[in-house]
């Protein structure tokens, strides 16, 4: 794989890993088939993995360290990409299917003007939609492999942050994966990290009733957190038309993409069939009598109240004992 290059490459420090996940936002639904049109046009980050990217860039700076930002994808992921690395991030694309690249979805680092070109007229410039659905369907461990291996070649991440889930679909399973294949601490769902001089961070999550949990994580560790009102710094214009044309390096998986779940169909899902008796009656009409129950005698409703909340409840308690569901 090749190492990434830019600013926040360079010089020494806590490798701070941010892993975005690029989407088309507006996608097409096509409101008679139901058909997703995903366009370049839409192509960018959520509200999450922005705030992800922010985190990243403060907390390398208050340990005076340096940040890596991670995206699988055909080269449409580029461009955020590049916006990032206007930011002083080191930048890095994995190729994700590892297959995109052989289906003429792919560019060699450096020719970013030819990879504009060519999304603006690629039907498919997200890659190939059914491997966009396979990798949906199937799970995330194969990509948190590779996504870890692209890293290391960087260096060893001190702390890797995500959005909490990407918006087609996501299940944000990817934080969890990578902290396995790290063999790292792990914090998901989190609201606010803030680092700490000794090296530790302290995380707050939410948590039912309007509360707040408070946790203090250690390092190496994997973060996700929601956006939370957090919006992505902006860049400076030199620094975005420095960024505009730069290559962006690319890894390619050294390793198969084989998950622990393996989908071999996708289809509705139908029940087993069950063996039910017939309905009683000689003739169809005593037959369908019986099914729809026309002629049983059934309880009228029972109108209770005004009452109280006890009075209420006796009278339940009563219909339920009187129907056997509950003993008296």
């Amino acid at each position: 794989m090749t190492n990434a290059t830019g600013d926040g490459a360079r010089g020494g420090g806590p490798l701070v890993v941010v892993c975005l996940r690029v989407t088309d936002l507006r996608p097409e639904v096509d409101p008679l088939t139901g058909v997703v049109t995903r366009s370049a046009h839409g192509a960018g980050l959520s509200a999450a993995d922005e705030a992800a990217l922010e985190r990243a860039l403060a907390i390398a700076r208050a340990w005076s360290g340096r940040v890596l930002a991670v995206a699988a994808g055909s080269p449409i992921v580029e461009g955020p990409l590049r916006a990032a690395a206007a930011l002083g991030a080191a930048v890095l694309r994995v190729a994700w299917p590892p297959h995109d690249e052989a289906d003429g979805h792919g560019a060699a680092p450096g020719a970013a003007s030819a990879v504009n070109a060519a999304s603006a007229v690629d039907p498919e410039p997200f890659g190939p939609r059914a491997a966009y659905l396979a990798d949906l369907a199937g799970d995330t461990r194969a990509l948190a492999e590779v996504l870890v291996d692209a890293i290391r070649t960087v260096g060893e991440p001190t702390l890797v942050l995500c959005g909490d889930l990407s918006p087609d679909r996501g299940t944000g399973a990817l934080p969890a994966q990578l902290a396995h294949a790290l063999g790292a601490a792990q914090a998901l769902g989190l609201v606010s990290l803030t680092p700490t001089d000794d090296g530790w961070l302290l995380a707050e999550r939410r948590l039912d009733g309007g509360r707040r949990e408070r946790l203090r994580v250690p390092t190496p560790a994997v973060c996700s957190a929601e956006a939370a009102g957090l919006r992505l710094r902006r860049a400076a214009l030199p620094a975005l038309l420095a960024a505009g044309d730069a290559p962006v390096p690319a890894a390619r998986p050294t390793r198969p993409a084989v998950g622990a779940v393996e989908v071999v169909d996708v289809r509705a899902y139908r029940p087993r069939a069950r063996v039910v008796p017939p309905p009683a009656g000689a003739t169809p009409r005593d037959r369908l009598l019986a099914l729809t129950g026309a002629l049983v005698a059934h309880d009228p409703p029972t109108i209770i109240g005004p009452t109280d909340a006890g009075q209420a409840a006796d009278a339940l308690v009563a219909y339920l004992v009187r129907n056997g569901y509950l003993t008296a």
